[in-house]
Order: structure tokens, then C-alpha cells, then sequence
């Protein structure tokens, strides 16, 4: 099984270069292909458990999507990812369920929770993947993004609780909304001990190596001890990542290049591994199924009126939460326009406009489902706590997957199209990030000159107020600072080391501050990073 999945996972990469070179998205072509495949003649299952998804695939996954992701962005849309990530999976379960047993009305009205419960929570995965190539605004991106980050938590834990119900056991505990508060908090809480610890750690290294290996473990301890406390693993994972980036910053530049290309490479491999997965179970989900009783044409039915549901509960609840949210805009807008200058000084900042009906309308089509609904249906127990067969784990395991694959399919393939005719661009979003951009071109300016300053003060020898006068005239002129040219490349060096220095705690210094996004920052830092390493290597010449 070792090599088949490493055969797979190299024909899964063949194709995203083929897919890449030919403009189409590389996830819905893998997927594609796979469902090819799975019907070729002696192509054998790829079969996994579940628990392997959920504590090999899943975590680094979740964690290289919240270590990038702006917490600033995280925390500026929290109402709008809260309301998707939590209550539309409460929606989502309660009003599929009900359109399982309108088709499938032997089900038991547990087992059809279940089902919906599995098929309710979109994919990070998926989300971030189809909708950075198909060109998704920013602003929904971040949505997009936090919302597939925490929704996995809502829906896993729904998801034991209902198990237990169906089984005869017992979970960890009994009342839903004081399990879902014990699990959310304490796994925050886990997530941001490990994150915090693996950075106490990773700042008495000197090995960009076991850096990156210390980095490694993050997720998977985060996940483990997350689940051994019954807490929220997906959320302790998520947590640790935000705490993790949020200190990568305060990194040694080799760390920060280093263990950014690991995990770049890591999200490719798993990206095309799960995406291949997807497509190859089709034929023999649906050959179980039928083998317990469901019909292709009940499936088949099946599959379409719990598409059409989750579609039509997420139109409605966006365009819902979005007429809430232009209400509550308007009435704090109509309150600050009647505020004297001073008192409005005083108050917070006015709240972000809130999306319009075009960016709802495609917020409201990207439902991918992913990995989460298929490990969580794989691993709905086989018996019940009397030794009796759980009544319709089949149908809930092949309906999972086919809604998954229609998803991808219908969704992923037409969200471009989407985007065009309703000429969604990111006009605005690039203004805001050419004016962060501006600002921080100016504060490391700023800390240049400030830099070249104290160098001066603290070298009062000839040579280095030569050399600082030098750099001066040329970073005046370039507003770029250079390596310094010397008949000294010692002194060049150090000068060159003390201004990186200056510009980066300058940066951190403002992003601490809230002056500058993160991800501003931290591409900001990118080419600091790569001006150091260019430095340094002059320096070894």
C-alpha cells in the first residue's frame, strides 16, 4: 500500500505541472483523472483510516494555512467566520438532514444527522486552492479561510456527539453546548501553549534544521494533545499556527527561508495526494453501497438533493447574515456621523463596509467539501454499543464522498466563470495594500536613517564616517538600502547587518502596533531576508 499511495501521490504531481502549464486549476484535473482511474480494470483501493487522515493529513494541512494567514484579517472578519464557521453548521446539519430523509426516508433520523453533520463544513483545503486560482477577492479569501479553519471543530464535535447517540455511548459530555465551549476553549488554549512553546524553543537554536524539524512537531502534538484532553484538535492545531506566525517574524532569516520552502513543498504533496484520493474512491464507495441496498439511481438522487441543499442553506444564510450586517453598519455609521470630531476621536474606528450582494453571491458558491467529510464519514463506527450493525453507515460514507466530488466538480469548475461575469476584482484591496506597502517603505526609511545615525555615533573613526556617509548618499538617492561598497568589506558587512536589523524592528515594531497587515509584513521581511542572505554570501566570497 506504501508504494501504491507514492505512485500516486507522483502521478498526482505529474499532472498538477501538465495542469499548471495549461491554465486549469490542478486539484479538479487530479480529481478528475481519479475518477478515471478508479474504474480502470485492476486498479486497487487506496484505503485509508480514517484516523490517518485526521492525525497525519489533516494537521499539517490546517497548520501551514493558519501559520500564513493574517491574524489582523482573522480578527477584523471574526463576526463574519464565526456566523460560517460555527452556526451555519448547526444550519447546514439540521436542514440536510431533513433533505436525507425527504429521499431516504428508511434512514434512521440519527443516521441522516450524521450524514449531515459529515457533509457540512467546507474545506480548507479546497477553499484555498480553488479560490487563489480562480482569482477570489481578498476580502472573501479571508472569510474564506477563517471560516474553513474553525468550521472543521463545529462539525467534529457535533459529529461525537451524534456517534455517541447512535451507539449507545457516551460522550465526553453530554450537553452539546457545554461540550462545544470545553472543546473550543481548551483546545485554543492547547494550541497556543504548543505554538508559544515551540517559539521559546525555537529561539535557543542555532540550527535552521532543527528548527524546521521543531516545526514539524507542532501540529501533530498540538492535534494529539488536543484530542487526549477531548478538546478541539482542528482548533489547538489552528491555534498553534496563528502563534507560530505570529512569532515567525522574530525568527533568524535562514529558519524563516528554510522552514517557509519545507512547508510550501509539504502543502503541495498533500494538497495533490488528498485531492487524488478524492476522485479514486468513487467506484468502490459506490460498489459498497450498492452491495447494501442503495441502488446507483437512489445515490444518484440522493447526491443531487443534498447538493442542491447545502447550496441553497448557504445562499440563504449569507444573504440573511449580510441584510443583519448592513443594517447594524448603517445604524453605527448613522451614530459616528452624529458624534462631534472629538468624542469619535475618542471611539473605535468605523467597521469595514460590509460585503457586496456580488461578493455574497460568490461567497454563498464556495462550499467545497474535502478531506474532513471524507476521514469523518470513514470513521463512523461499524456497530453499535450492543454488537449490532450501525444501520446506513454506507449510504452516510458513499453520499459523503459523492457530495464531495460534486462539490469540487460543479463548484470548483464554474466559481471562475462566476468570478468574471460578475467582475469581481480586488481594487480595493490592492489599494490598501499599496498604501501599507507606501508606509512601510517609510518606516524602514526611517529606521535606516536612524541606524545610520547610532552607527556613527557608536564608530567615530574616520573610515566608518566615511563609509556611513557613503551609504547615506546612496540609500538618499535609491531610497533602497545596498550593500555598501568599502575598501573595508568587514565594516560593509557589519553596517549592512545593522541596518537589516533597524528595518526588521522597525516592521515588527508596526505590525505589533496594528500600522501594518501581517502578510504585509512578512513580505516586507521576505526580501529583507533575501538582501541578508545575499549580504552574507558576499561576505563568506
Amino acid at each position: 500500500m506504501f508504494a501504491y499511495t507514492l505512485i500516486v501521490i507522483t502521478i498526482a504531481l505529474a499532472l498538477s505541472a501538465v495542469a499548471e502549464r495549461r491554465h486549469i486549476h490542478p486539484a479538479l484535473l487530479v480529481v478528475m483523472v481519479g475518477l478515471v482511474a478508479s474504474y480502470v480494470p485492476g486498479v486497487p483501493q487506496l484505503q485509508l483510516e480514517p484516523e490517518f487522515i485526521l492525525t497525519i493529513v489533516l494537521p499539517p494541512m490546517l497548520f501551514t494555512a493558519a501559520r500564513d494567514f493574517s491574524f489582523a484579517d482573522f480578527r477584523r472578519r471574526l463576526g463574519s467566520i464565526v456566523n460560517l464557521g460555527v452556526f451555519l453548521i448547526f444550519a447546514s446539519t439540521f436542514v440536510v438532514s431533513i433533505a436525507v430523509l425527504s429521499v431516504l426516508p428508511d434512514l434512521l433520523p440519527v443516521t441522516a444527522l450524521i450524514l449531515a453533520v459529515v457533509i457540512a463544513p467546507p474545506d480548507a483545503v479546497a477553499a484555498i486552492a480553488i479560490g487563489r486560482r480562480a482569482g477570489l477577492p481578498a476580502r472573501l479569501m479571508t472569510v474564506l479561510k477563517g471560516e474553513s479553519l474553525i468550521n472543521d471543530a463545529a462539525a467534529l464535535t457535533l459529529f461525537s456527539i451524534l456517534v455517541a447517540i447512535a451507539t449507545g455511548t457516551h460522550a465526553f459530555i453530554d450537553n452539546l453546548p457545554l461540550y462545544f465551549l470545553y472543546a473550543a476553549s481548551v483546545g485554543i488554549i492547547v494550541g497556543l501553549v504548543v505554538g508559544n512553546l515551540a517559539h521559546w524553543v525555537r529561539g535557543r537554536l542555532s540550527n535552521p534544521a532543527l528548527a524546521t524539524a521543531l516545526s514539524v512537531v507542532v501540529p501533530f502534538a498540538a492535534y494529539l494533545i488536543g484530542e487526549e484532553l477531548h478538546a478541539s484538535g482542528v482548533l489547538a492545531v489552528v491555534a498553534a499556527g496563528f502563534a507560530v506566525g505570529h512569532h515567525g517574524v522574530q525568527s533568524h532569516y535562514r529558519e524563516r527561508m528554510q522552514e517557509g520552502a519545507f512547508w510550501r513543498t509539504v502543502d503541495t504533496l498533500l494538497e495533490t495526494f488528498v485531492f487524488a484520493y478524492i476522485g479514486l474512491q468513487l467506484r468502490f464507495v459506490i460498489t459498497d453501497a450498492n452491495e447494501a441496498g442503495f441502488d446507483t439511481v437512489e445515490l444518484a438522487t440522493a447526491t443531487l438533493v443534498i447538493f442542491l441543499a447545502i447550496v441553497a442553506i448557504r445562499f440563504a444564510w449569507v444573504f440573511a447574515s449580510a441584510a443583519l450586517g448592513r443594517w447594524r453598519y448603517r445604524r453605527v455609521a448613522g451614530k459616528l456621523a452624529h458624534t462631534s470630531a472629538g468624542a469619535r476621536r475618542r471611539q473605535r474606528p468605523q467597521p469595514e463596509a460590509p460585503l457586496s450582494w456580488r461578493e455574497n453571491t460568490v461567497l454563498s458558491w464556495t462550499g467545497m467539501r474535502g478531506v474532513v467529510t471524507l476521514a469523518a464519514a470513514a470513521g463512523t463506527p461499524l456497530l453499535t454499543a450492543s454488537g449490532d450493525a450501525l444501520p446506513g453507515r454506507e449510504a452516510i460514507v458513499s453520499l459523503a464522498f459523492l457530495v464531495t466530488i460534486a462539490t469540487l466538480l460543479i463548484q470548483g469548475l464554474t466559481l471562475p466563470l462566476l468570478i468574471d461575469w460578475l467582475k469581481l476584482d480586488n481594487a480595493r484591496h490592492e489599494k490598501f495594500v499599496a498604501q501599507q506597502i507606501e508606509h512601510a517603505e517609510d518606516l524602514t526609511h526611517e529606521a535606516t536613517m536612524q541606524g545610520l545615525d547610532a552607527y556613527a555615533r557608536n564608530n567615530p573613526d574616520p573610515a566608518s564616517q566615511r563609509l556611513v556617509a557613503s551609504m547615506r548618499q546612496r540609500f538618499d538617492a535609491s531610497r533602497k538600502a545596498q550593500q555598501p561598497r568599502s575598501d573595508d568589506p568587514e565594516a560593509a558587512l557589519a553596517i549592512g547587518q545593522y541596518l537589516l536589523a533597524a528595518r526588521r524592528a522597525r516592521l515588527v515594531q508596526a505590525r505589533d502596533r496594528q500600522e501594518i497587515d501581517d502578510t504585509v509584513v512578512r513580505d516586507m521581511l521576505d526580501k529583507l531576508d533575501l538582501e541578508q542572505a545575499f549580504m552574507d554570501s558576499v561576505g563568506r566570497g
